[in-house]
C-alpha cells in the first residue's frame, strides 16, 4: 500500500476552499503537496488585489500555491510535475485543463461536480435543478478527460432538494456534500477499491452559464416556474421586474417605456378568484395590509421581499409605503421578450 496520498489542489471558488478545508484534514490519509488558484483580483472600494479563499488558505498552511495565468504553460506545468501528485482535484477552477496536465498525476484528474452526472454538465448544474423542479440533486466525483464533464464517474451522493431551497442553501449544503464525496473517494481510487462508470450519453442534460438578464420575469408564465426562478436566482442573478416609468424617468427620456428595476427576493404561491383571473399578468391584485399580489399566466404570486434600484431589500410592507402608487390595477412591466421555459434552456447545446 502507498503512503498518504500526494495530492494537487486546484479551485477558485468559496465552494473550492470548503472541500480544500476539509481535504487538509484527512492528514492520515492525504499530504497537500501543492496548490493551484486563479491570479489575486482587485476587490472592495480601493480595488485592492485580494487572494481567493483557497489561496488565502494555503498561505496560512504553509502550501505551496501557483496562481498561474494560464495554467497550460510549461512553466505551469513543469511546477505542477515537480510536486510529484499522485492525483490532482479540480473544484470549480475556472480553465481548461490540457491533455499534459491531465496526464502528470499517476492516478489522473478528480473532479466534484455538484449535479448528479450526467444530468446538469456544464457551468451552471445548482441553477439547472431548482429551475427544473428536480426533487434530487447531488454531488459527483468524476475522473476527467478533456471533455466538459464527460468522464466516467468514480461516486456519487444524493441530497433531496427541499420546497425552502434556493441557490444559496442549496449551494452550501452541496459544498458540504461534495467535500465528503472527496474524502471517501481518494482512498477508495487510490486502493482500486472504485470502478469508474462511464456516462449515458442518452440522459445528458447541459447546463448552460447564467447571465444576469436571465433573472428577468415574464410575468406571462406559470407560477411554478417564476417561483423556481426566484429560488434557482437567488442571491444571484436575482429575479427582476419594472416599474412604469415616472416623471422623472420621462424627463431623462421622453421615450422611456420602463421604470426603475425592482428585484423579487422571495414569494408564495396564490390562487386567484374569477374576476381576478380576467386580469392581465403583472397586474396587481391586491396592495395592502403588507400583501402585494401579482397576477401571473395560471395564478399569481404574494410578493414576500423586494429591492428597488439602488435600495436596501425589504418586506413587502415596508416596500410598499415607499410606493404608494403601487395600488390593484396597477401593472409590473415585462420588456417584450419571448420566455424560455428552465428546461428548455438547459437543454441547449
Amino acid at each position: 500500500m502507498m503512503d498518504r496520498i500526494r495530492v494537487v489542489f486546484m479551485g477558485s471558488a468559496d465552494l473550492s476552499a470548503v472541500m480544500l478545508e476539509r481535504l487538509a484534514r484527512e492528514t492520515d490519509t492525504v499530504q497537500l503537496v501543492g496548490c493551484v488558484t486563479q491570479p489575486d483580483k482587485p476587490a472592495g472600494r480601493n480595488r485592492k488585489l485580494m487572494p481567493c479563499a483557497c489561496k488565502a488558505f494555503v498561505d496560512k498552511m504553509g502550501i505551496p500555491c501557483l496562481t498561474p495565468q494560464r495554467v497550460n504553460t510549461e512553466e505551469s506545468l513543469a511546477q505542477i510535475a515537480a510536486w510529484l501528485p499522485d492525483v490532482i482535484v479540480v473544484v470549480a477552477y475556472g480553465q481548461i485543463l490540457s491533455r499534459r496536465l491531465l496526464d502528470i498525476p499517476t492516478l489522473g484528474c478528480i473532479n466534484i461536480h455538484l449535479s448528479l452526472l450526467p444530468r446538469y454538465r456544464g457551468a451552471s448544474p445548482i441553477h439547472a435543478a431548482l429551475l427544473a423542479g428536480d426533487r434530487v440533486t447531488g454531488a459527483s466525483a468524476m475522473l476527467m478527460d478533456e471533455g466538459m464533464d464527460t468522464g466516467p464517474v468514480l461516486m456519487k451522493q444524493e441530497t433531496e432538494i427541499t420546497p425552502e431551497d434556493t441557490l444559496e442553501t442549496l449551494h452550501d449544503r452541496l459544498a458540504e456534500i461534495g467535500a465528503e464525496l472527496l474524502v471517501k473517494v481518494l482512498p477508495k481510487w487510490a486502493y482500486f477499491l472504485v470502478r469508474p462508470e462511464p456516462q449515458n450519453p442518452e440522459l445528458v442534460v447541459t447546463a448552460y452559464k447564467i447571465k444576469k438578464s436571465d433573472g428577468l420575469l415574464h410575468w406571462a408564465d406559470s407560477t411554478e416556474i417564476i417561483l423556481r426562478k426566484i429560488r434557482a436566482y437567488t442571491p444571484w442573478p436575482s429575479c427582476f421586474t419594472y416599474l412604469q416609468p415616472d416623471a422623472k424617468d420621462k424627463k431623462k427620456d421622453p421615450e422611456a417605456v420602463l421604470g426603475k428595476m425592482v428585484k423579487v427576493l422571495a414569494a408564495r404561491a396564490e390562487s386567484v378568484d374569477a374576476q381576478e383571473a380576467m386580469c392581465v399578468p403583472g397586474t396587481v391584485l391586491k396592495a395592502d395590509k403588507g400583501e402585494l399580489k401579482i397576477r401571473t399566466a395560471d395564478g399569481a404570486l404574494s410578493v414576500l421581499r423586494l429591492q428597488t434600484a439602488g435600495g436596501g431589500a425589504m418586506d413587502v410592507q415596508a416596500w410598499l409605503c415607499g410606493h404608494p402608487y403601487v395600488v390593484p390595477g396597477y401593472a409590473f412591466i415585462t420588456p417584450p421578450a419571448p420566455p424560455v421555459t428552465p428546461i428548455e434552456a438547459y437543454r441547449r447545446k
